[in-house]
């Protein structure tokens, strides 16, 4: 079964059950309010009756009867007796319907007190039976047909099963016709789901209106599918990158190895220049495939972001830079600066910033390092960058073209911009007055989704 008919079902259910208690409830109420005036009429009979008194009368035929009843209440279908404490009967004159005797009835009659009420079928006839003390030994019976009430009954029961079964089906339809409408975007939802697994199309978006639960579980639906896009495209543009990064220094490899394995006689100075080229390829491709590595890494993983001493990390990412690079001197403004994020990005970012710094400088030049209010600013006073690449020195592979002659993968500085975006901030570069290039990383504290 369905969800969507699960739905219906249980709205059908819900609703049967109320129509049918209340109609249950409502059978009951009407039925009291119908017999209401049946016993109100047999309780002034039997006060009628107590207050006139009953004569004995013997008949012909020496049987006794009772006189004094006034034939208007047989005449309108009612029925009186005398009941004794032996359980014998006497009824009126012209009465020929006895009716039955109760062992209630004859306990009244021993005890000269009480009254009971009771239903009762005389010659299929459904009656209503008042029983009340009326002398010493005696019980009086009064009883009234109830074929006008179970008439009407039995037409109001029908009324209300022929309404409860209307209730029940229009439950049914509406329920279904509700389910269908709300459960639209859900349909729309998996219907989707199902498209992008059959297809693996992540373009694939669900149309939101409204502002309810089920809108905002599209909505979410919707940037998970952009999410996944993105990444989808990122991963696919970073092999693509790689191939195109590494099949260079792999070609010149390849063709350097060919040649030192020749049989041709080379000479010494040329052999030597021949094997620094593989090391220095080697050692290229070492330091790219590392990056992209560290790339794929950042991409995939999620680190609990905690509090982070900004010039505390700043200050080691310094330290690493002086011993990496000793013919560059270093100076810094490191002022207490507190950010949330995840130090191990924090200082690889800081580093990639000084180690390009350092690659832009002459030898004895100086790098000025600068850590304020979450803000990492980092000076160089090199050549500078052109105007035409200070918009592209972030994307991955990007090199300038005063770049292509220095070592370096083209995947420092993305990185620094992936590590800013996960933590909420950003990166800029911008030429500097007196030359030189300085580069910006700002850090606002937000809590990095993944780095």
């Amino acid at each position: 079964m369905t969800f969507r008919a699960r739905i219906a079902v249980a709205a059908a259910a819900a609703v049967a059950l109320t129509i049918v208690v209340a109609s249950v409830i409502l059978f009951f109420v009407v039925r009291s309010q119908l017999r209401a005036p049946i016993d109100d009429s047999l309780r002034a009979r039997a006060a009628d009756v107590q207050s006139r008194g009953l004569t004995p009368i013997q008949s012909p035929d020496g049987k006794t009867y009772l006189g004094g009843i006034r034939p208007a209440f047989g005449e309108a279908g009612g029925y009186v007796q005398l009941v004794k404490a032996d359980g014998g009967t006497l009824l009126p004159l012209l009465q020929n319907v006895q009716l039955p005797v109760s062992d209630d009835a004859v306990a009244i009659a021993r005890s000269n007190g009480g009254a009971s009420w009771s239903d009762a079928h005389v010659g299929g006839v459904h009656m209503r039976v008042l029983t009340v003390s009326f002398a010493s030994g005696y019980a009086l019976e009064v009883a009234r047909p109830l074929t006008e009430v179970d008439k009407s009954l039995r037409r109001i029961g029908l009324f209300l099963i022929l309404i409860a079964g209307a209730g029940v089906a229009g439950a049914a339809a509406l329920g279904l016709f509700v389910s269908r409408t709300a459960l639209a975007p859900v349909k729309r939802l998996t219907d989707t789901a199902e498209k992008v697994t059959a297809t693996g199309d992540l373009s694939q978006r669900i149309e939101v209106s409204g502002r309810d639960e089920l809108s905002r579980l599209a909505t979410s639906f919707n940037s998970m599918l952009a999410a996944l896009e993105e990444s989808t495209r990122a991963q696919r543009q970073l092999v693509a990158d790689a191939s195109h990064e590494l099949r260079t220094p792999l070609t010149s490899l390849r063709t350097n190895i060919e040649v030192l394995a020749s049989d041709r006689a080379l000479p010494v100075e040329e052999r030597r220049k021949l094997l620094s080229d593989v090391v220095e390829q080697l050692g290229e491709m070492t330091t790219l495939i590392a990056e992209l590595i560290e790339l794929a890494r950042a991409e995939q993983q999620t680190i609990e972001p905690e509090d982070v001493r900004l010039d505390l990390v700043a200050e080691a990412a310094l330290e690493r830079a002086r011993r990496n690079r000793p013919g560059v001197l270093f100076t810094a403004e490191l002022e207490e600066s507190v950010v949330h994020g995840v130090p191990s990005t924090i200082e690889r970012a800081i580093g990639n910033l000084l180690d390009n710094a350092a690659k832009w400088s002459q030898e004895g030049g100086e790098v000025h390092l600068r850590v304020r209010d979450g803000q990492v600013t980092v000076r160089d006073h090199g050549s500078g960058i052109d105007e035409g690449d200070l918009p592209y020195v972030f994307d991955r592979f990007y090199r300038a073209r005063s770049a292509r002659g220095l070592p370096g993968s083209g995947l420092g500085l993305a990185i620094v911009r992936q590590v800013a975006d996960a933590h909420g901030g950003e990166v800029v570069a911008e030429r500097a007055e007196g030359g030189g290039t300085r580069m910006t990383l700002r850090l606002n504290g937000k809590s990095p989704v993944a780095v």
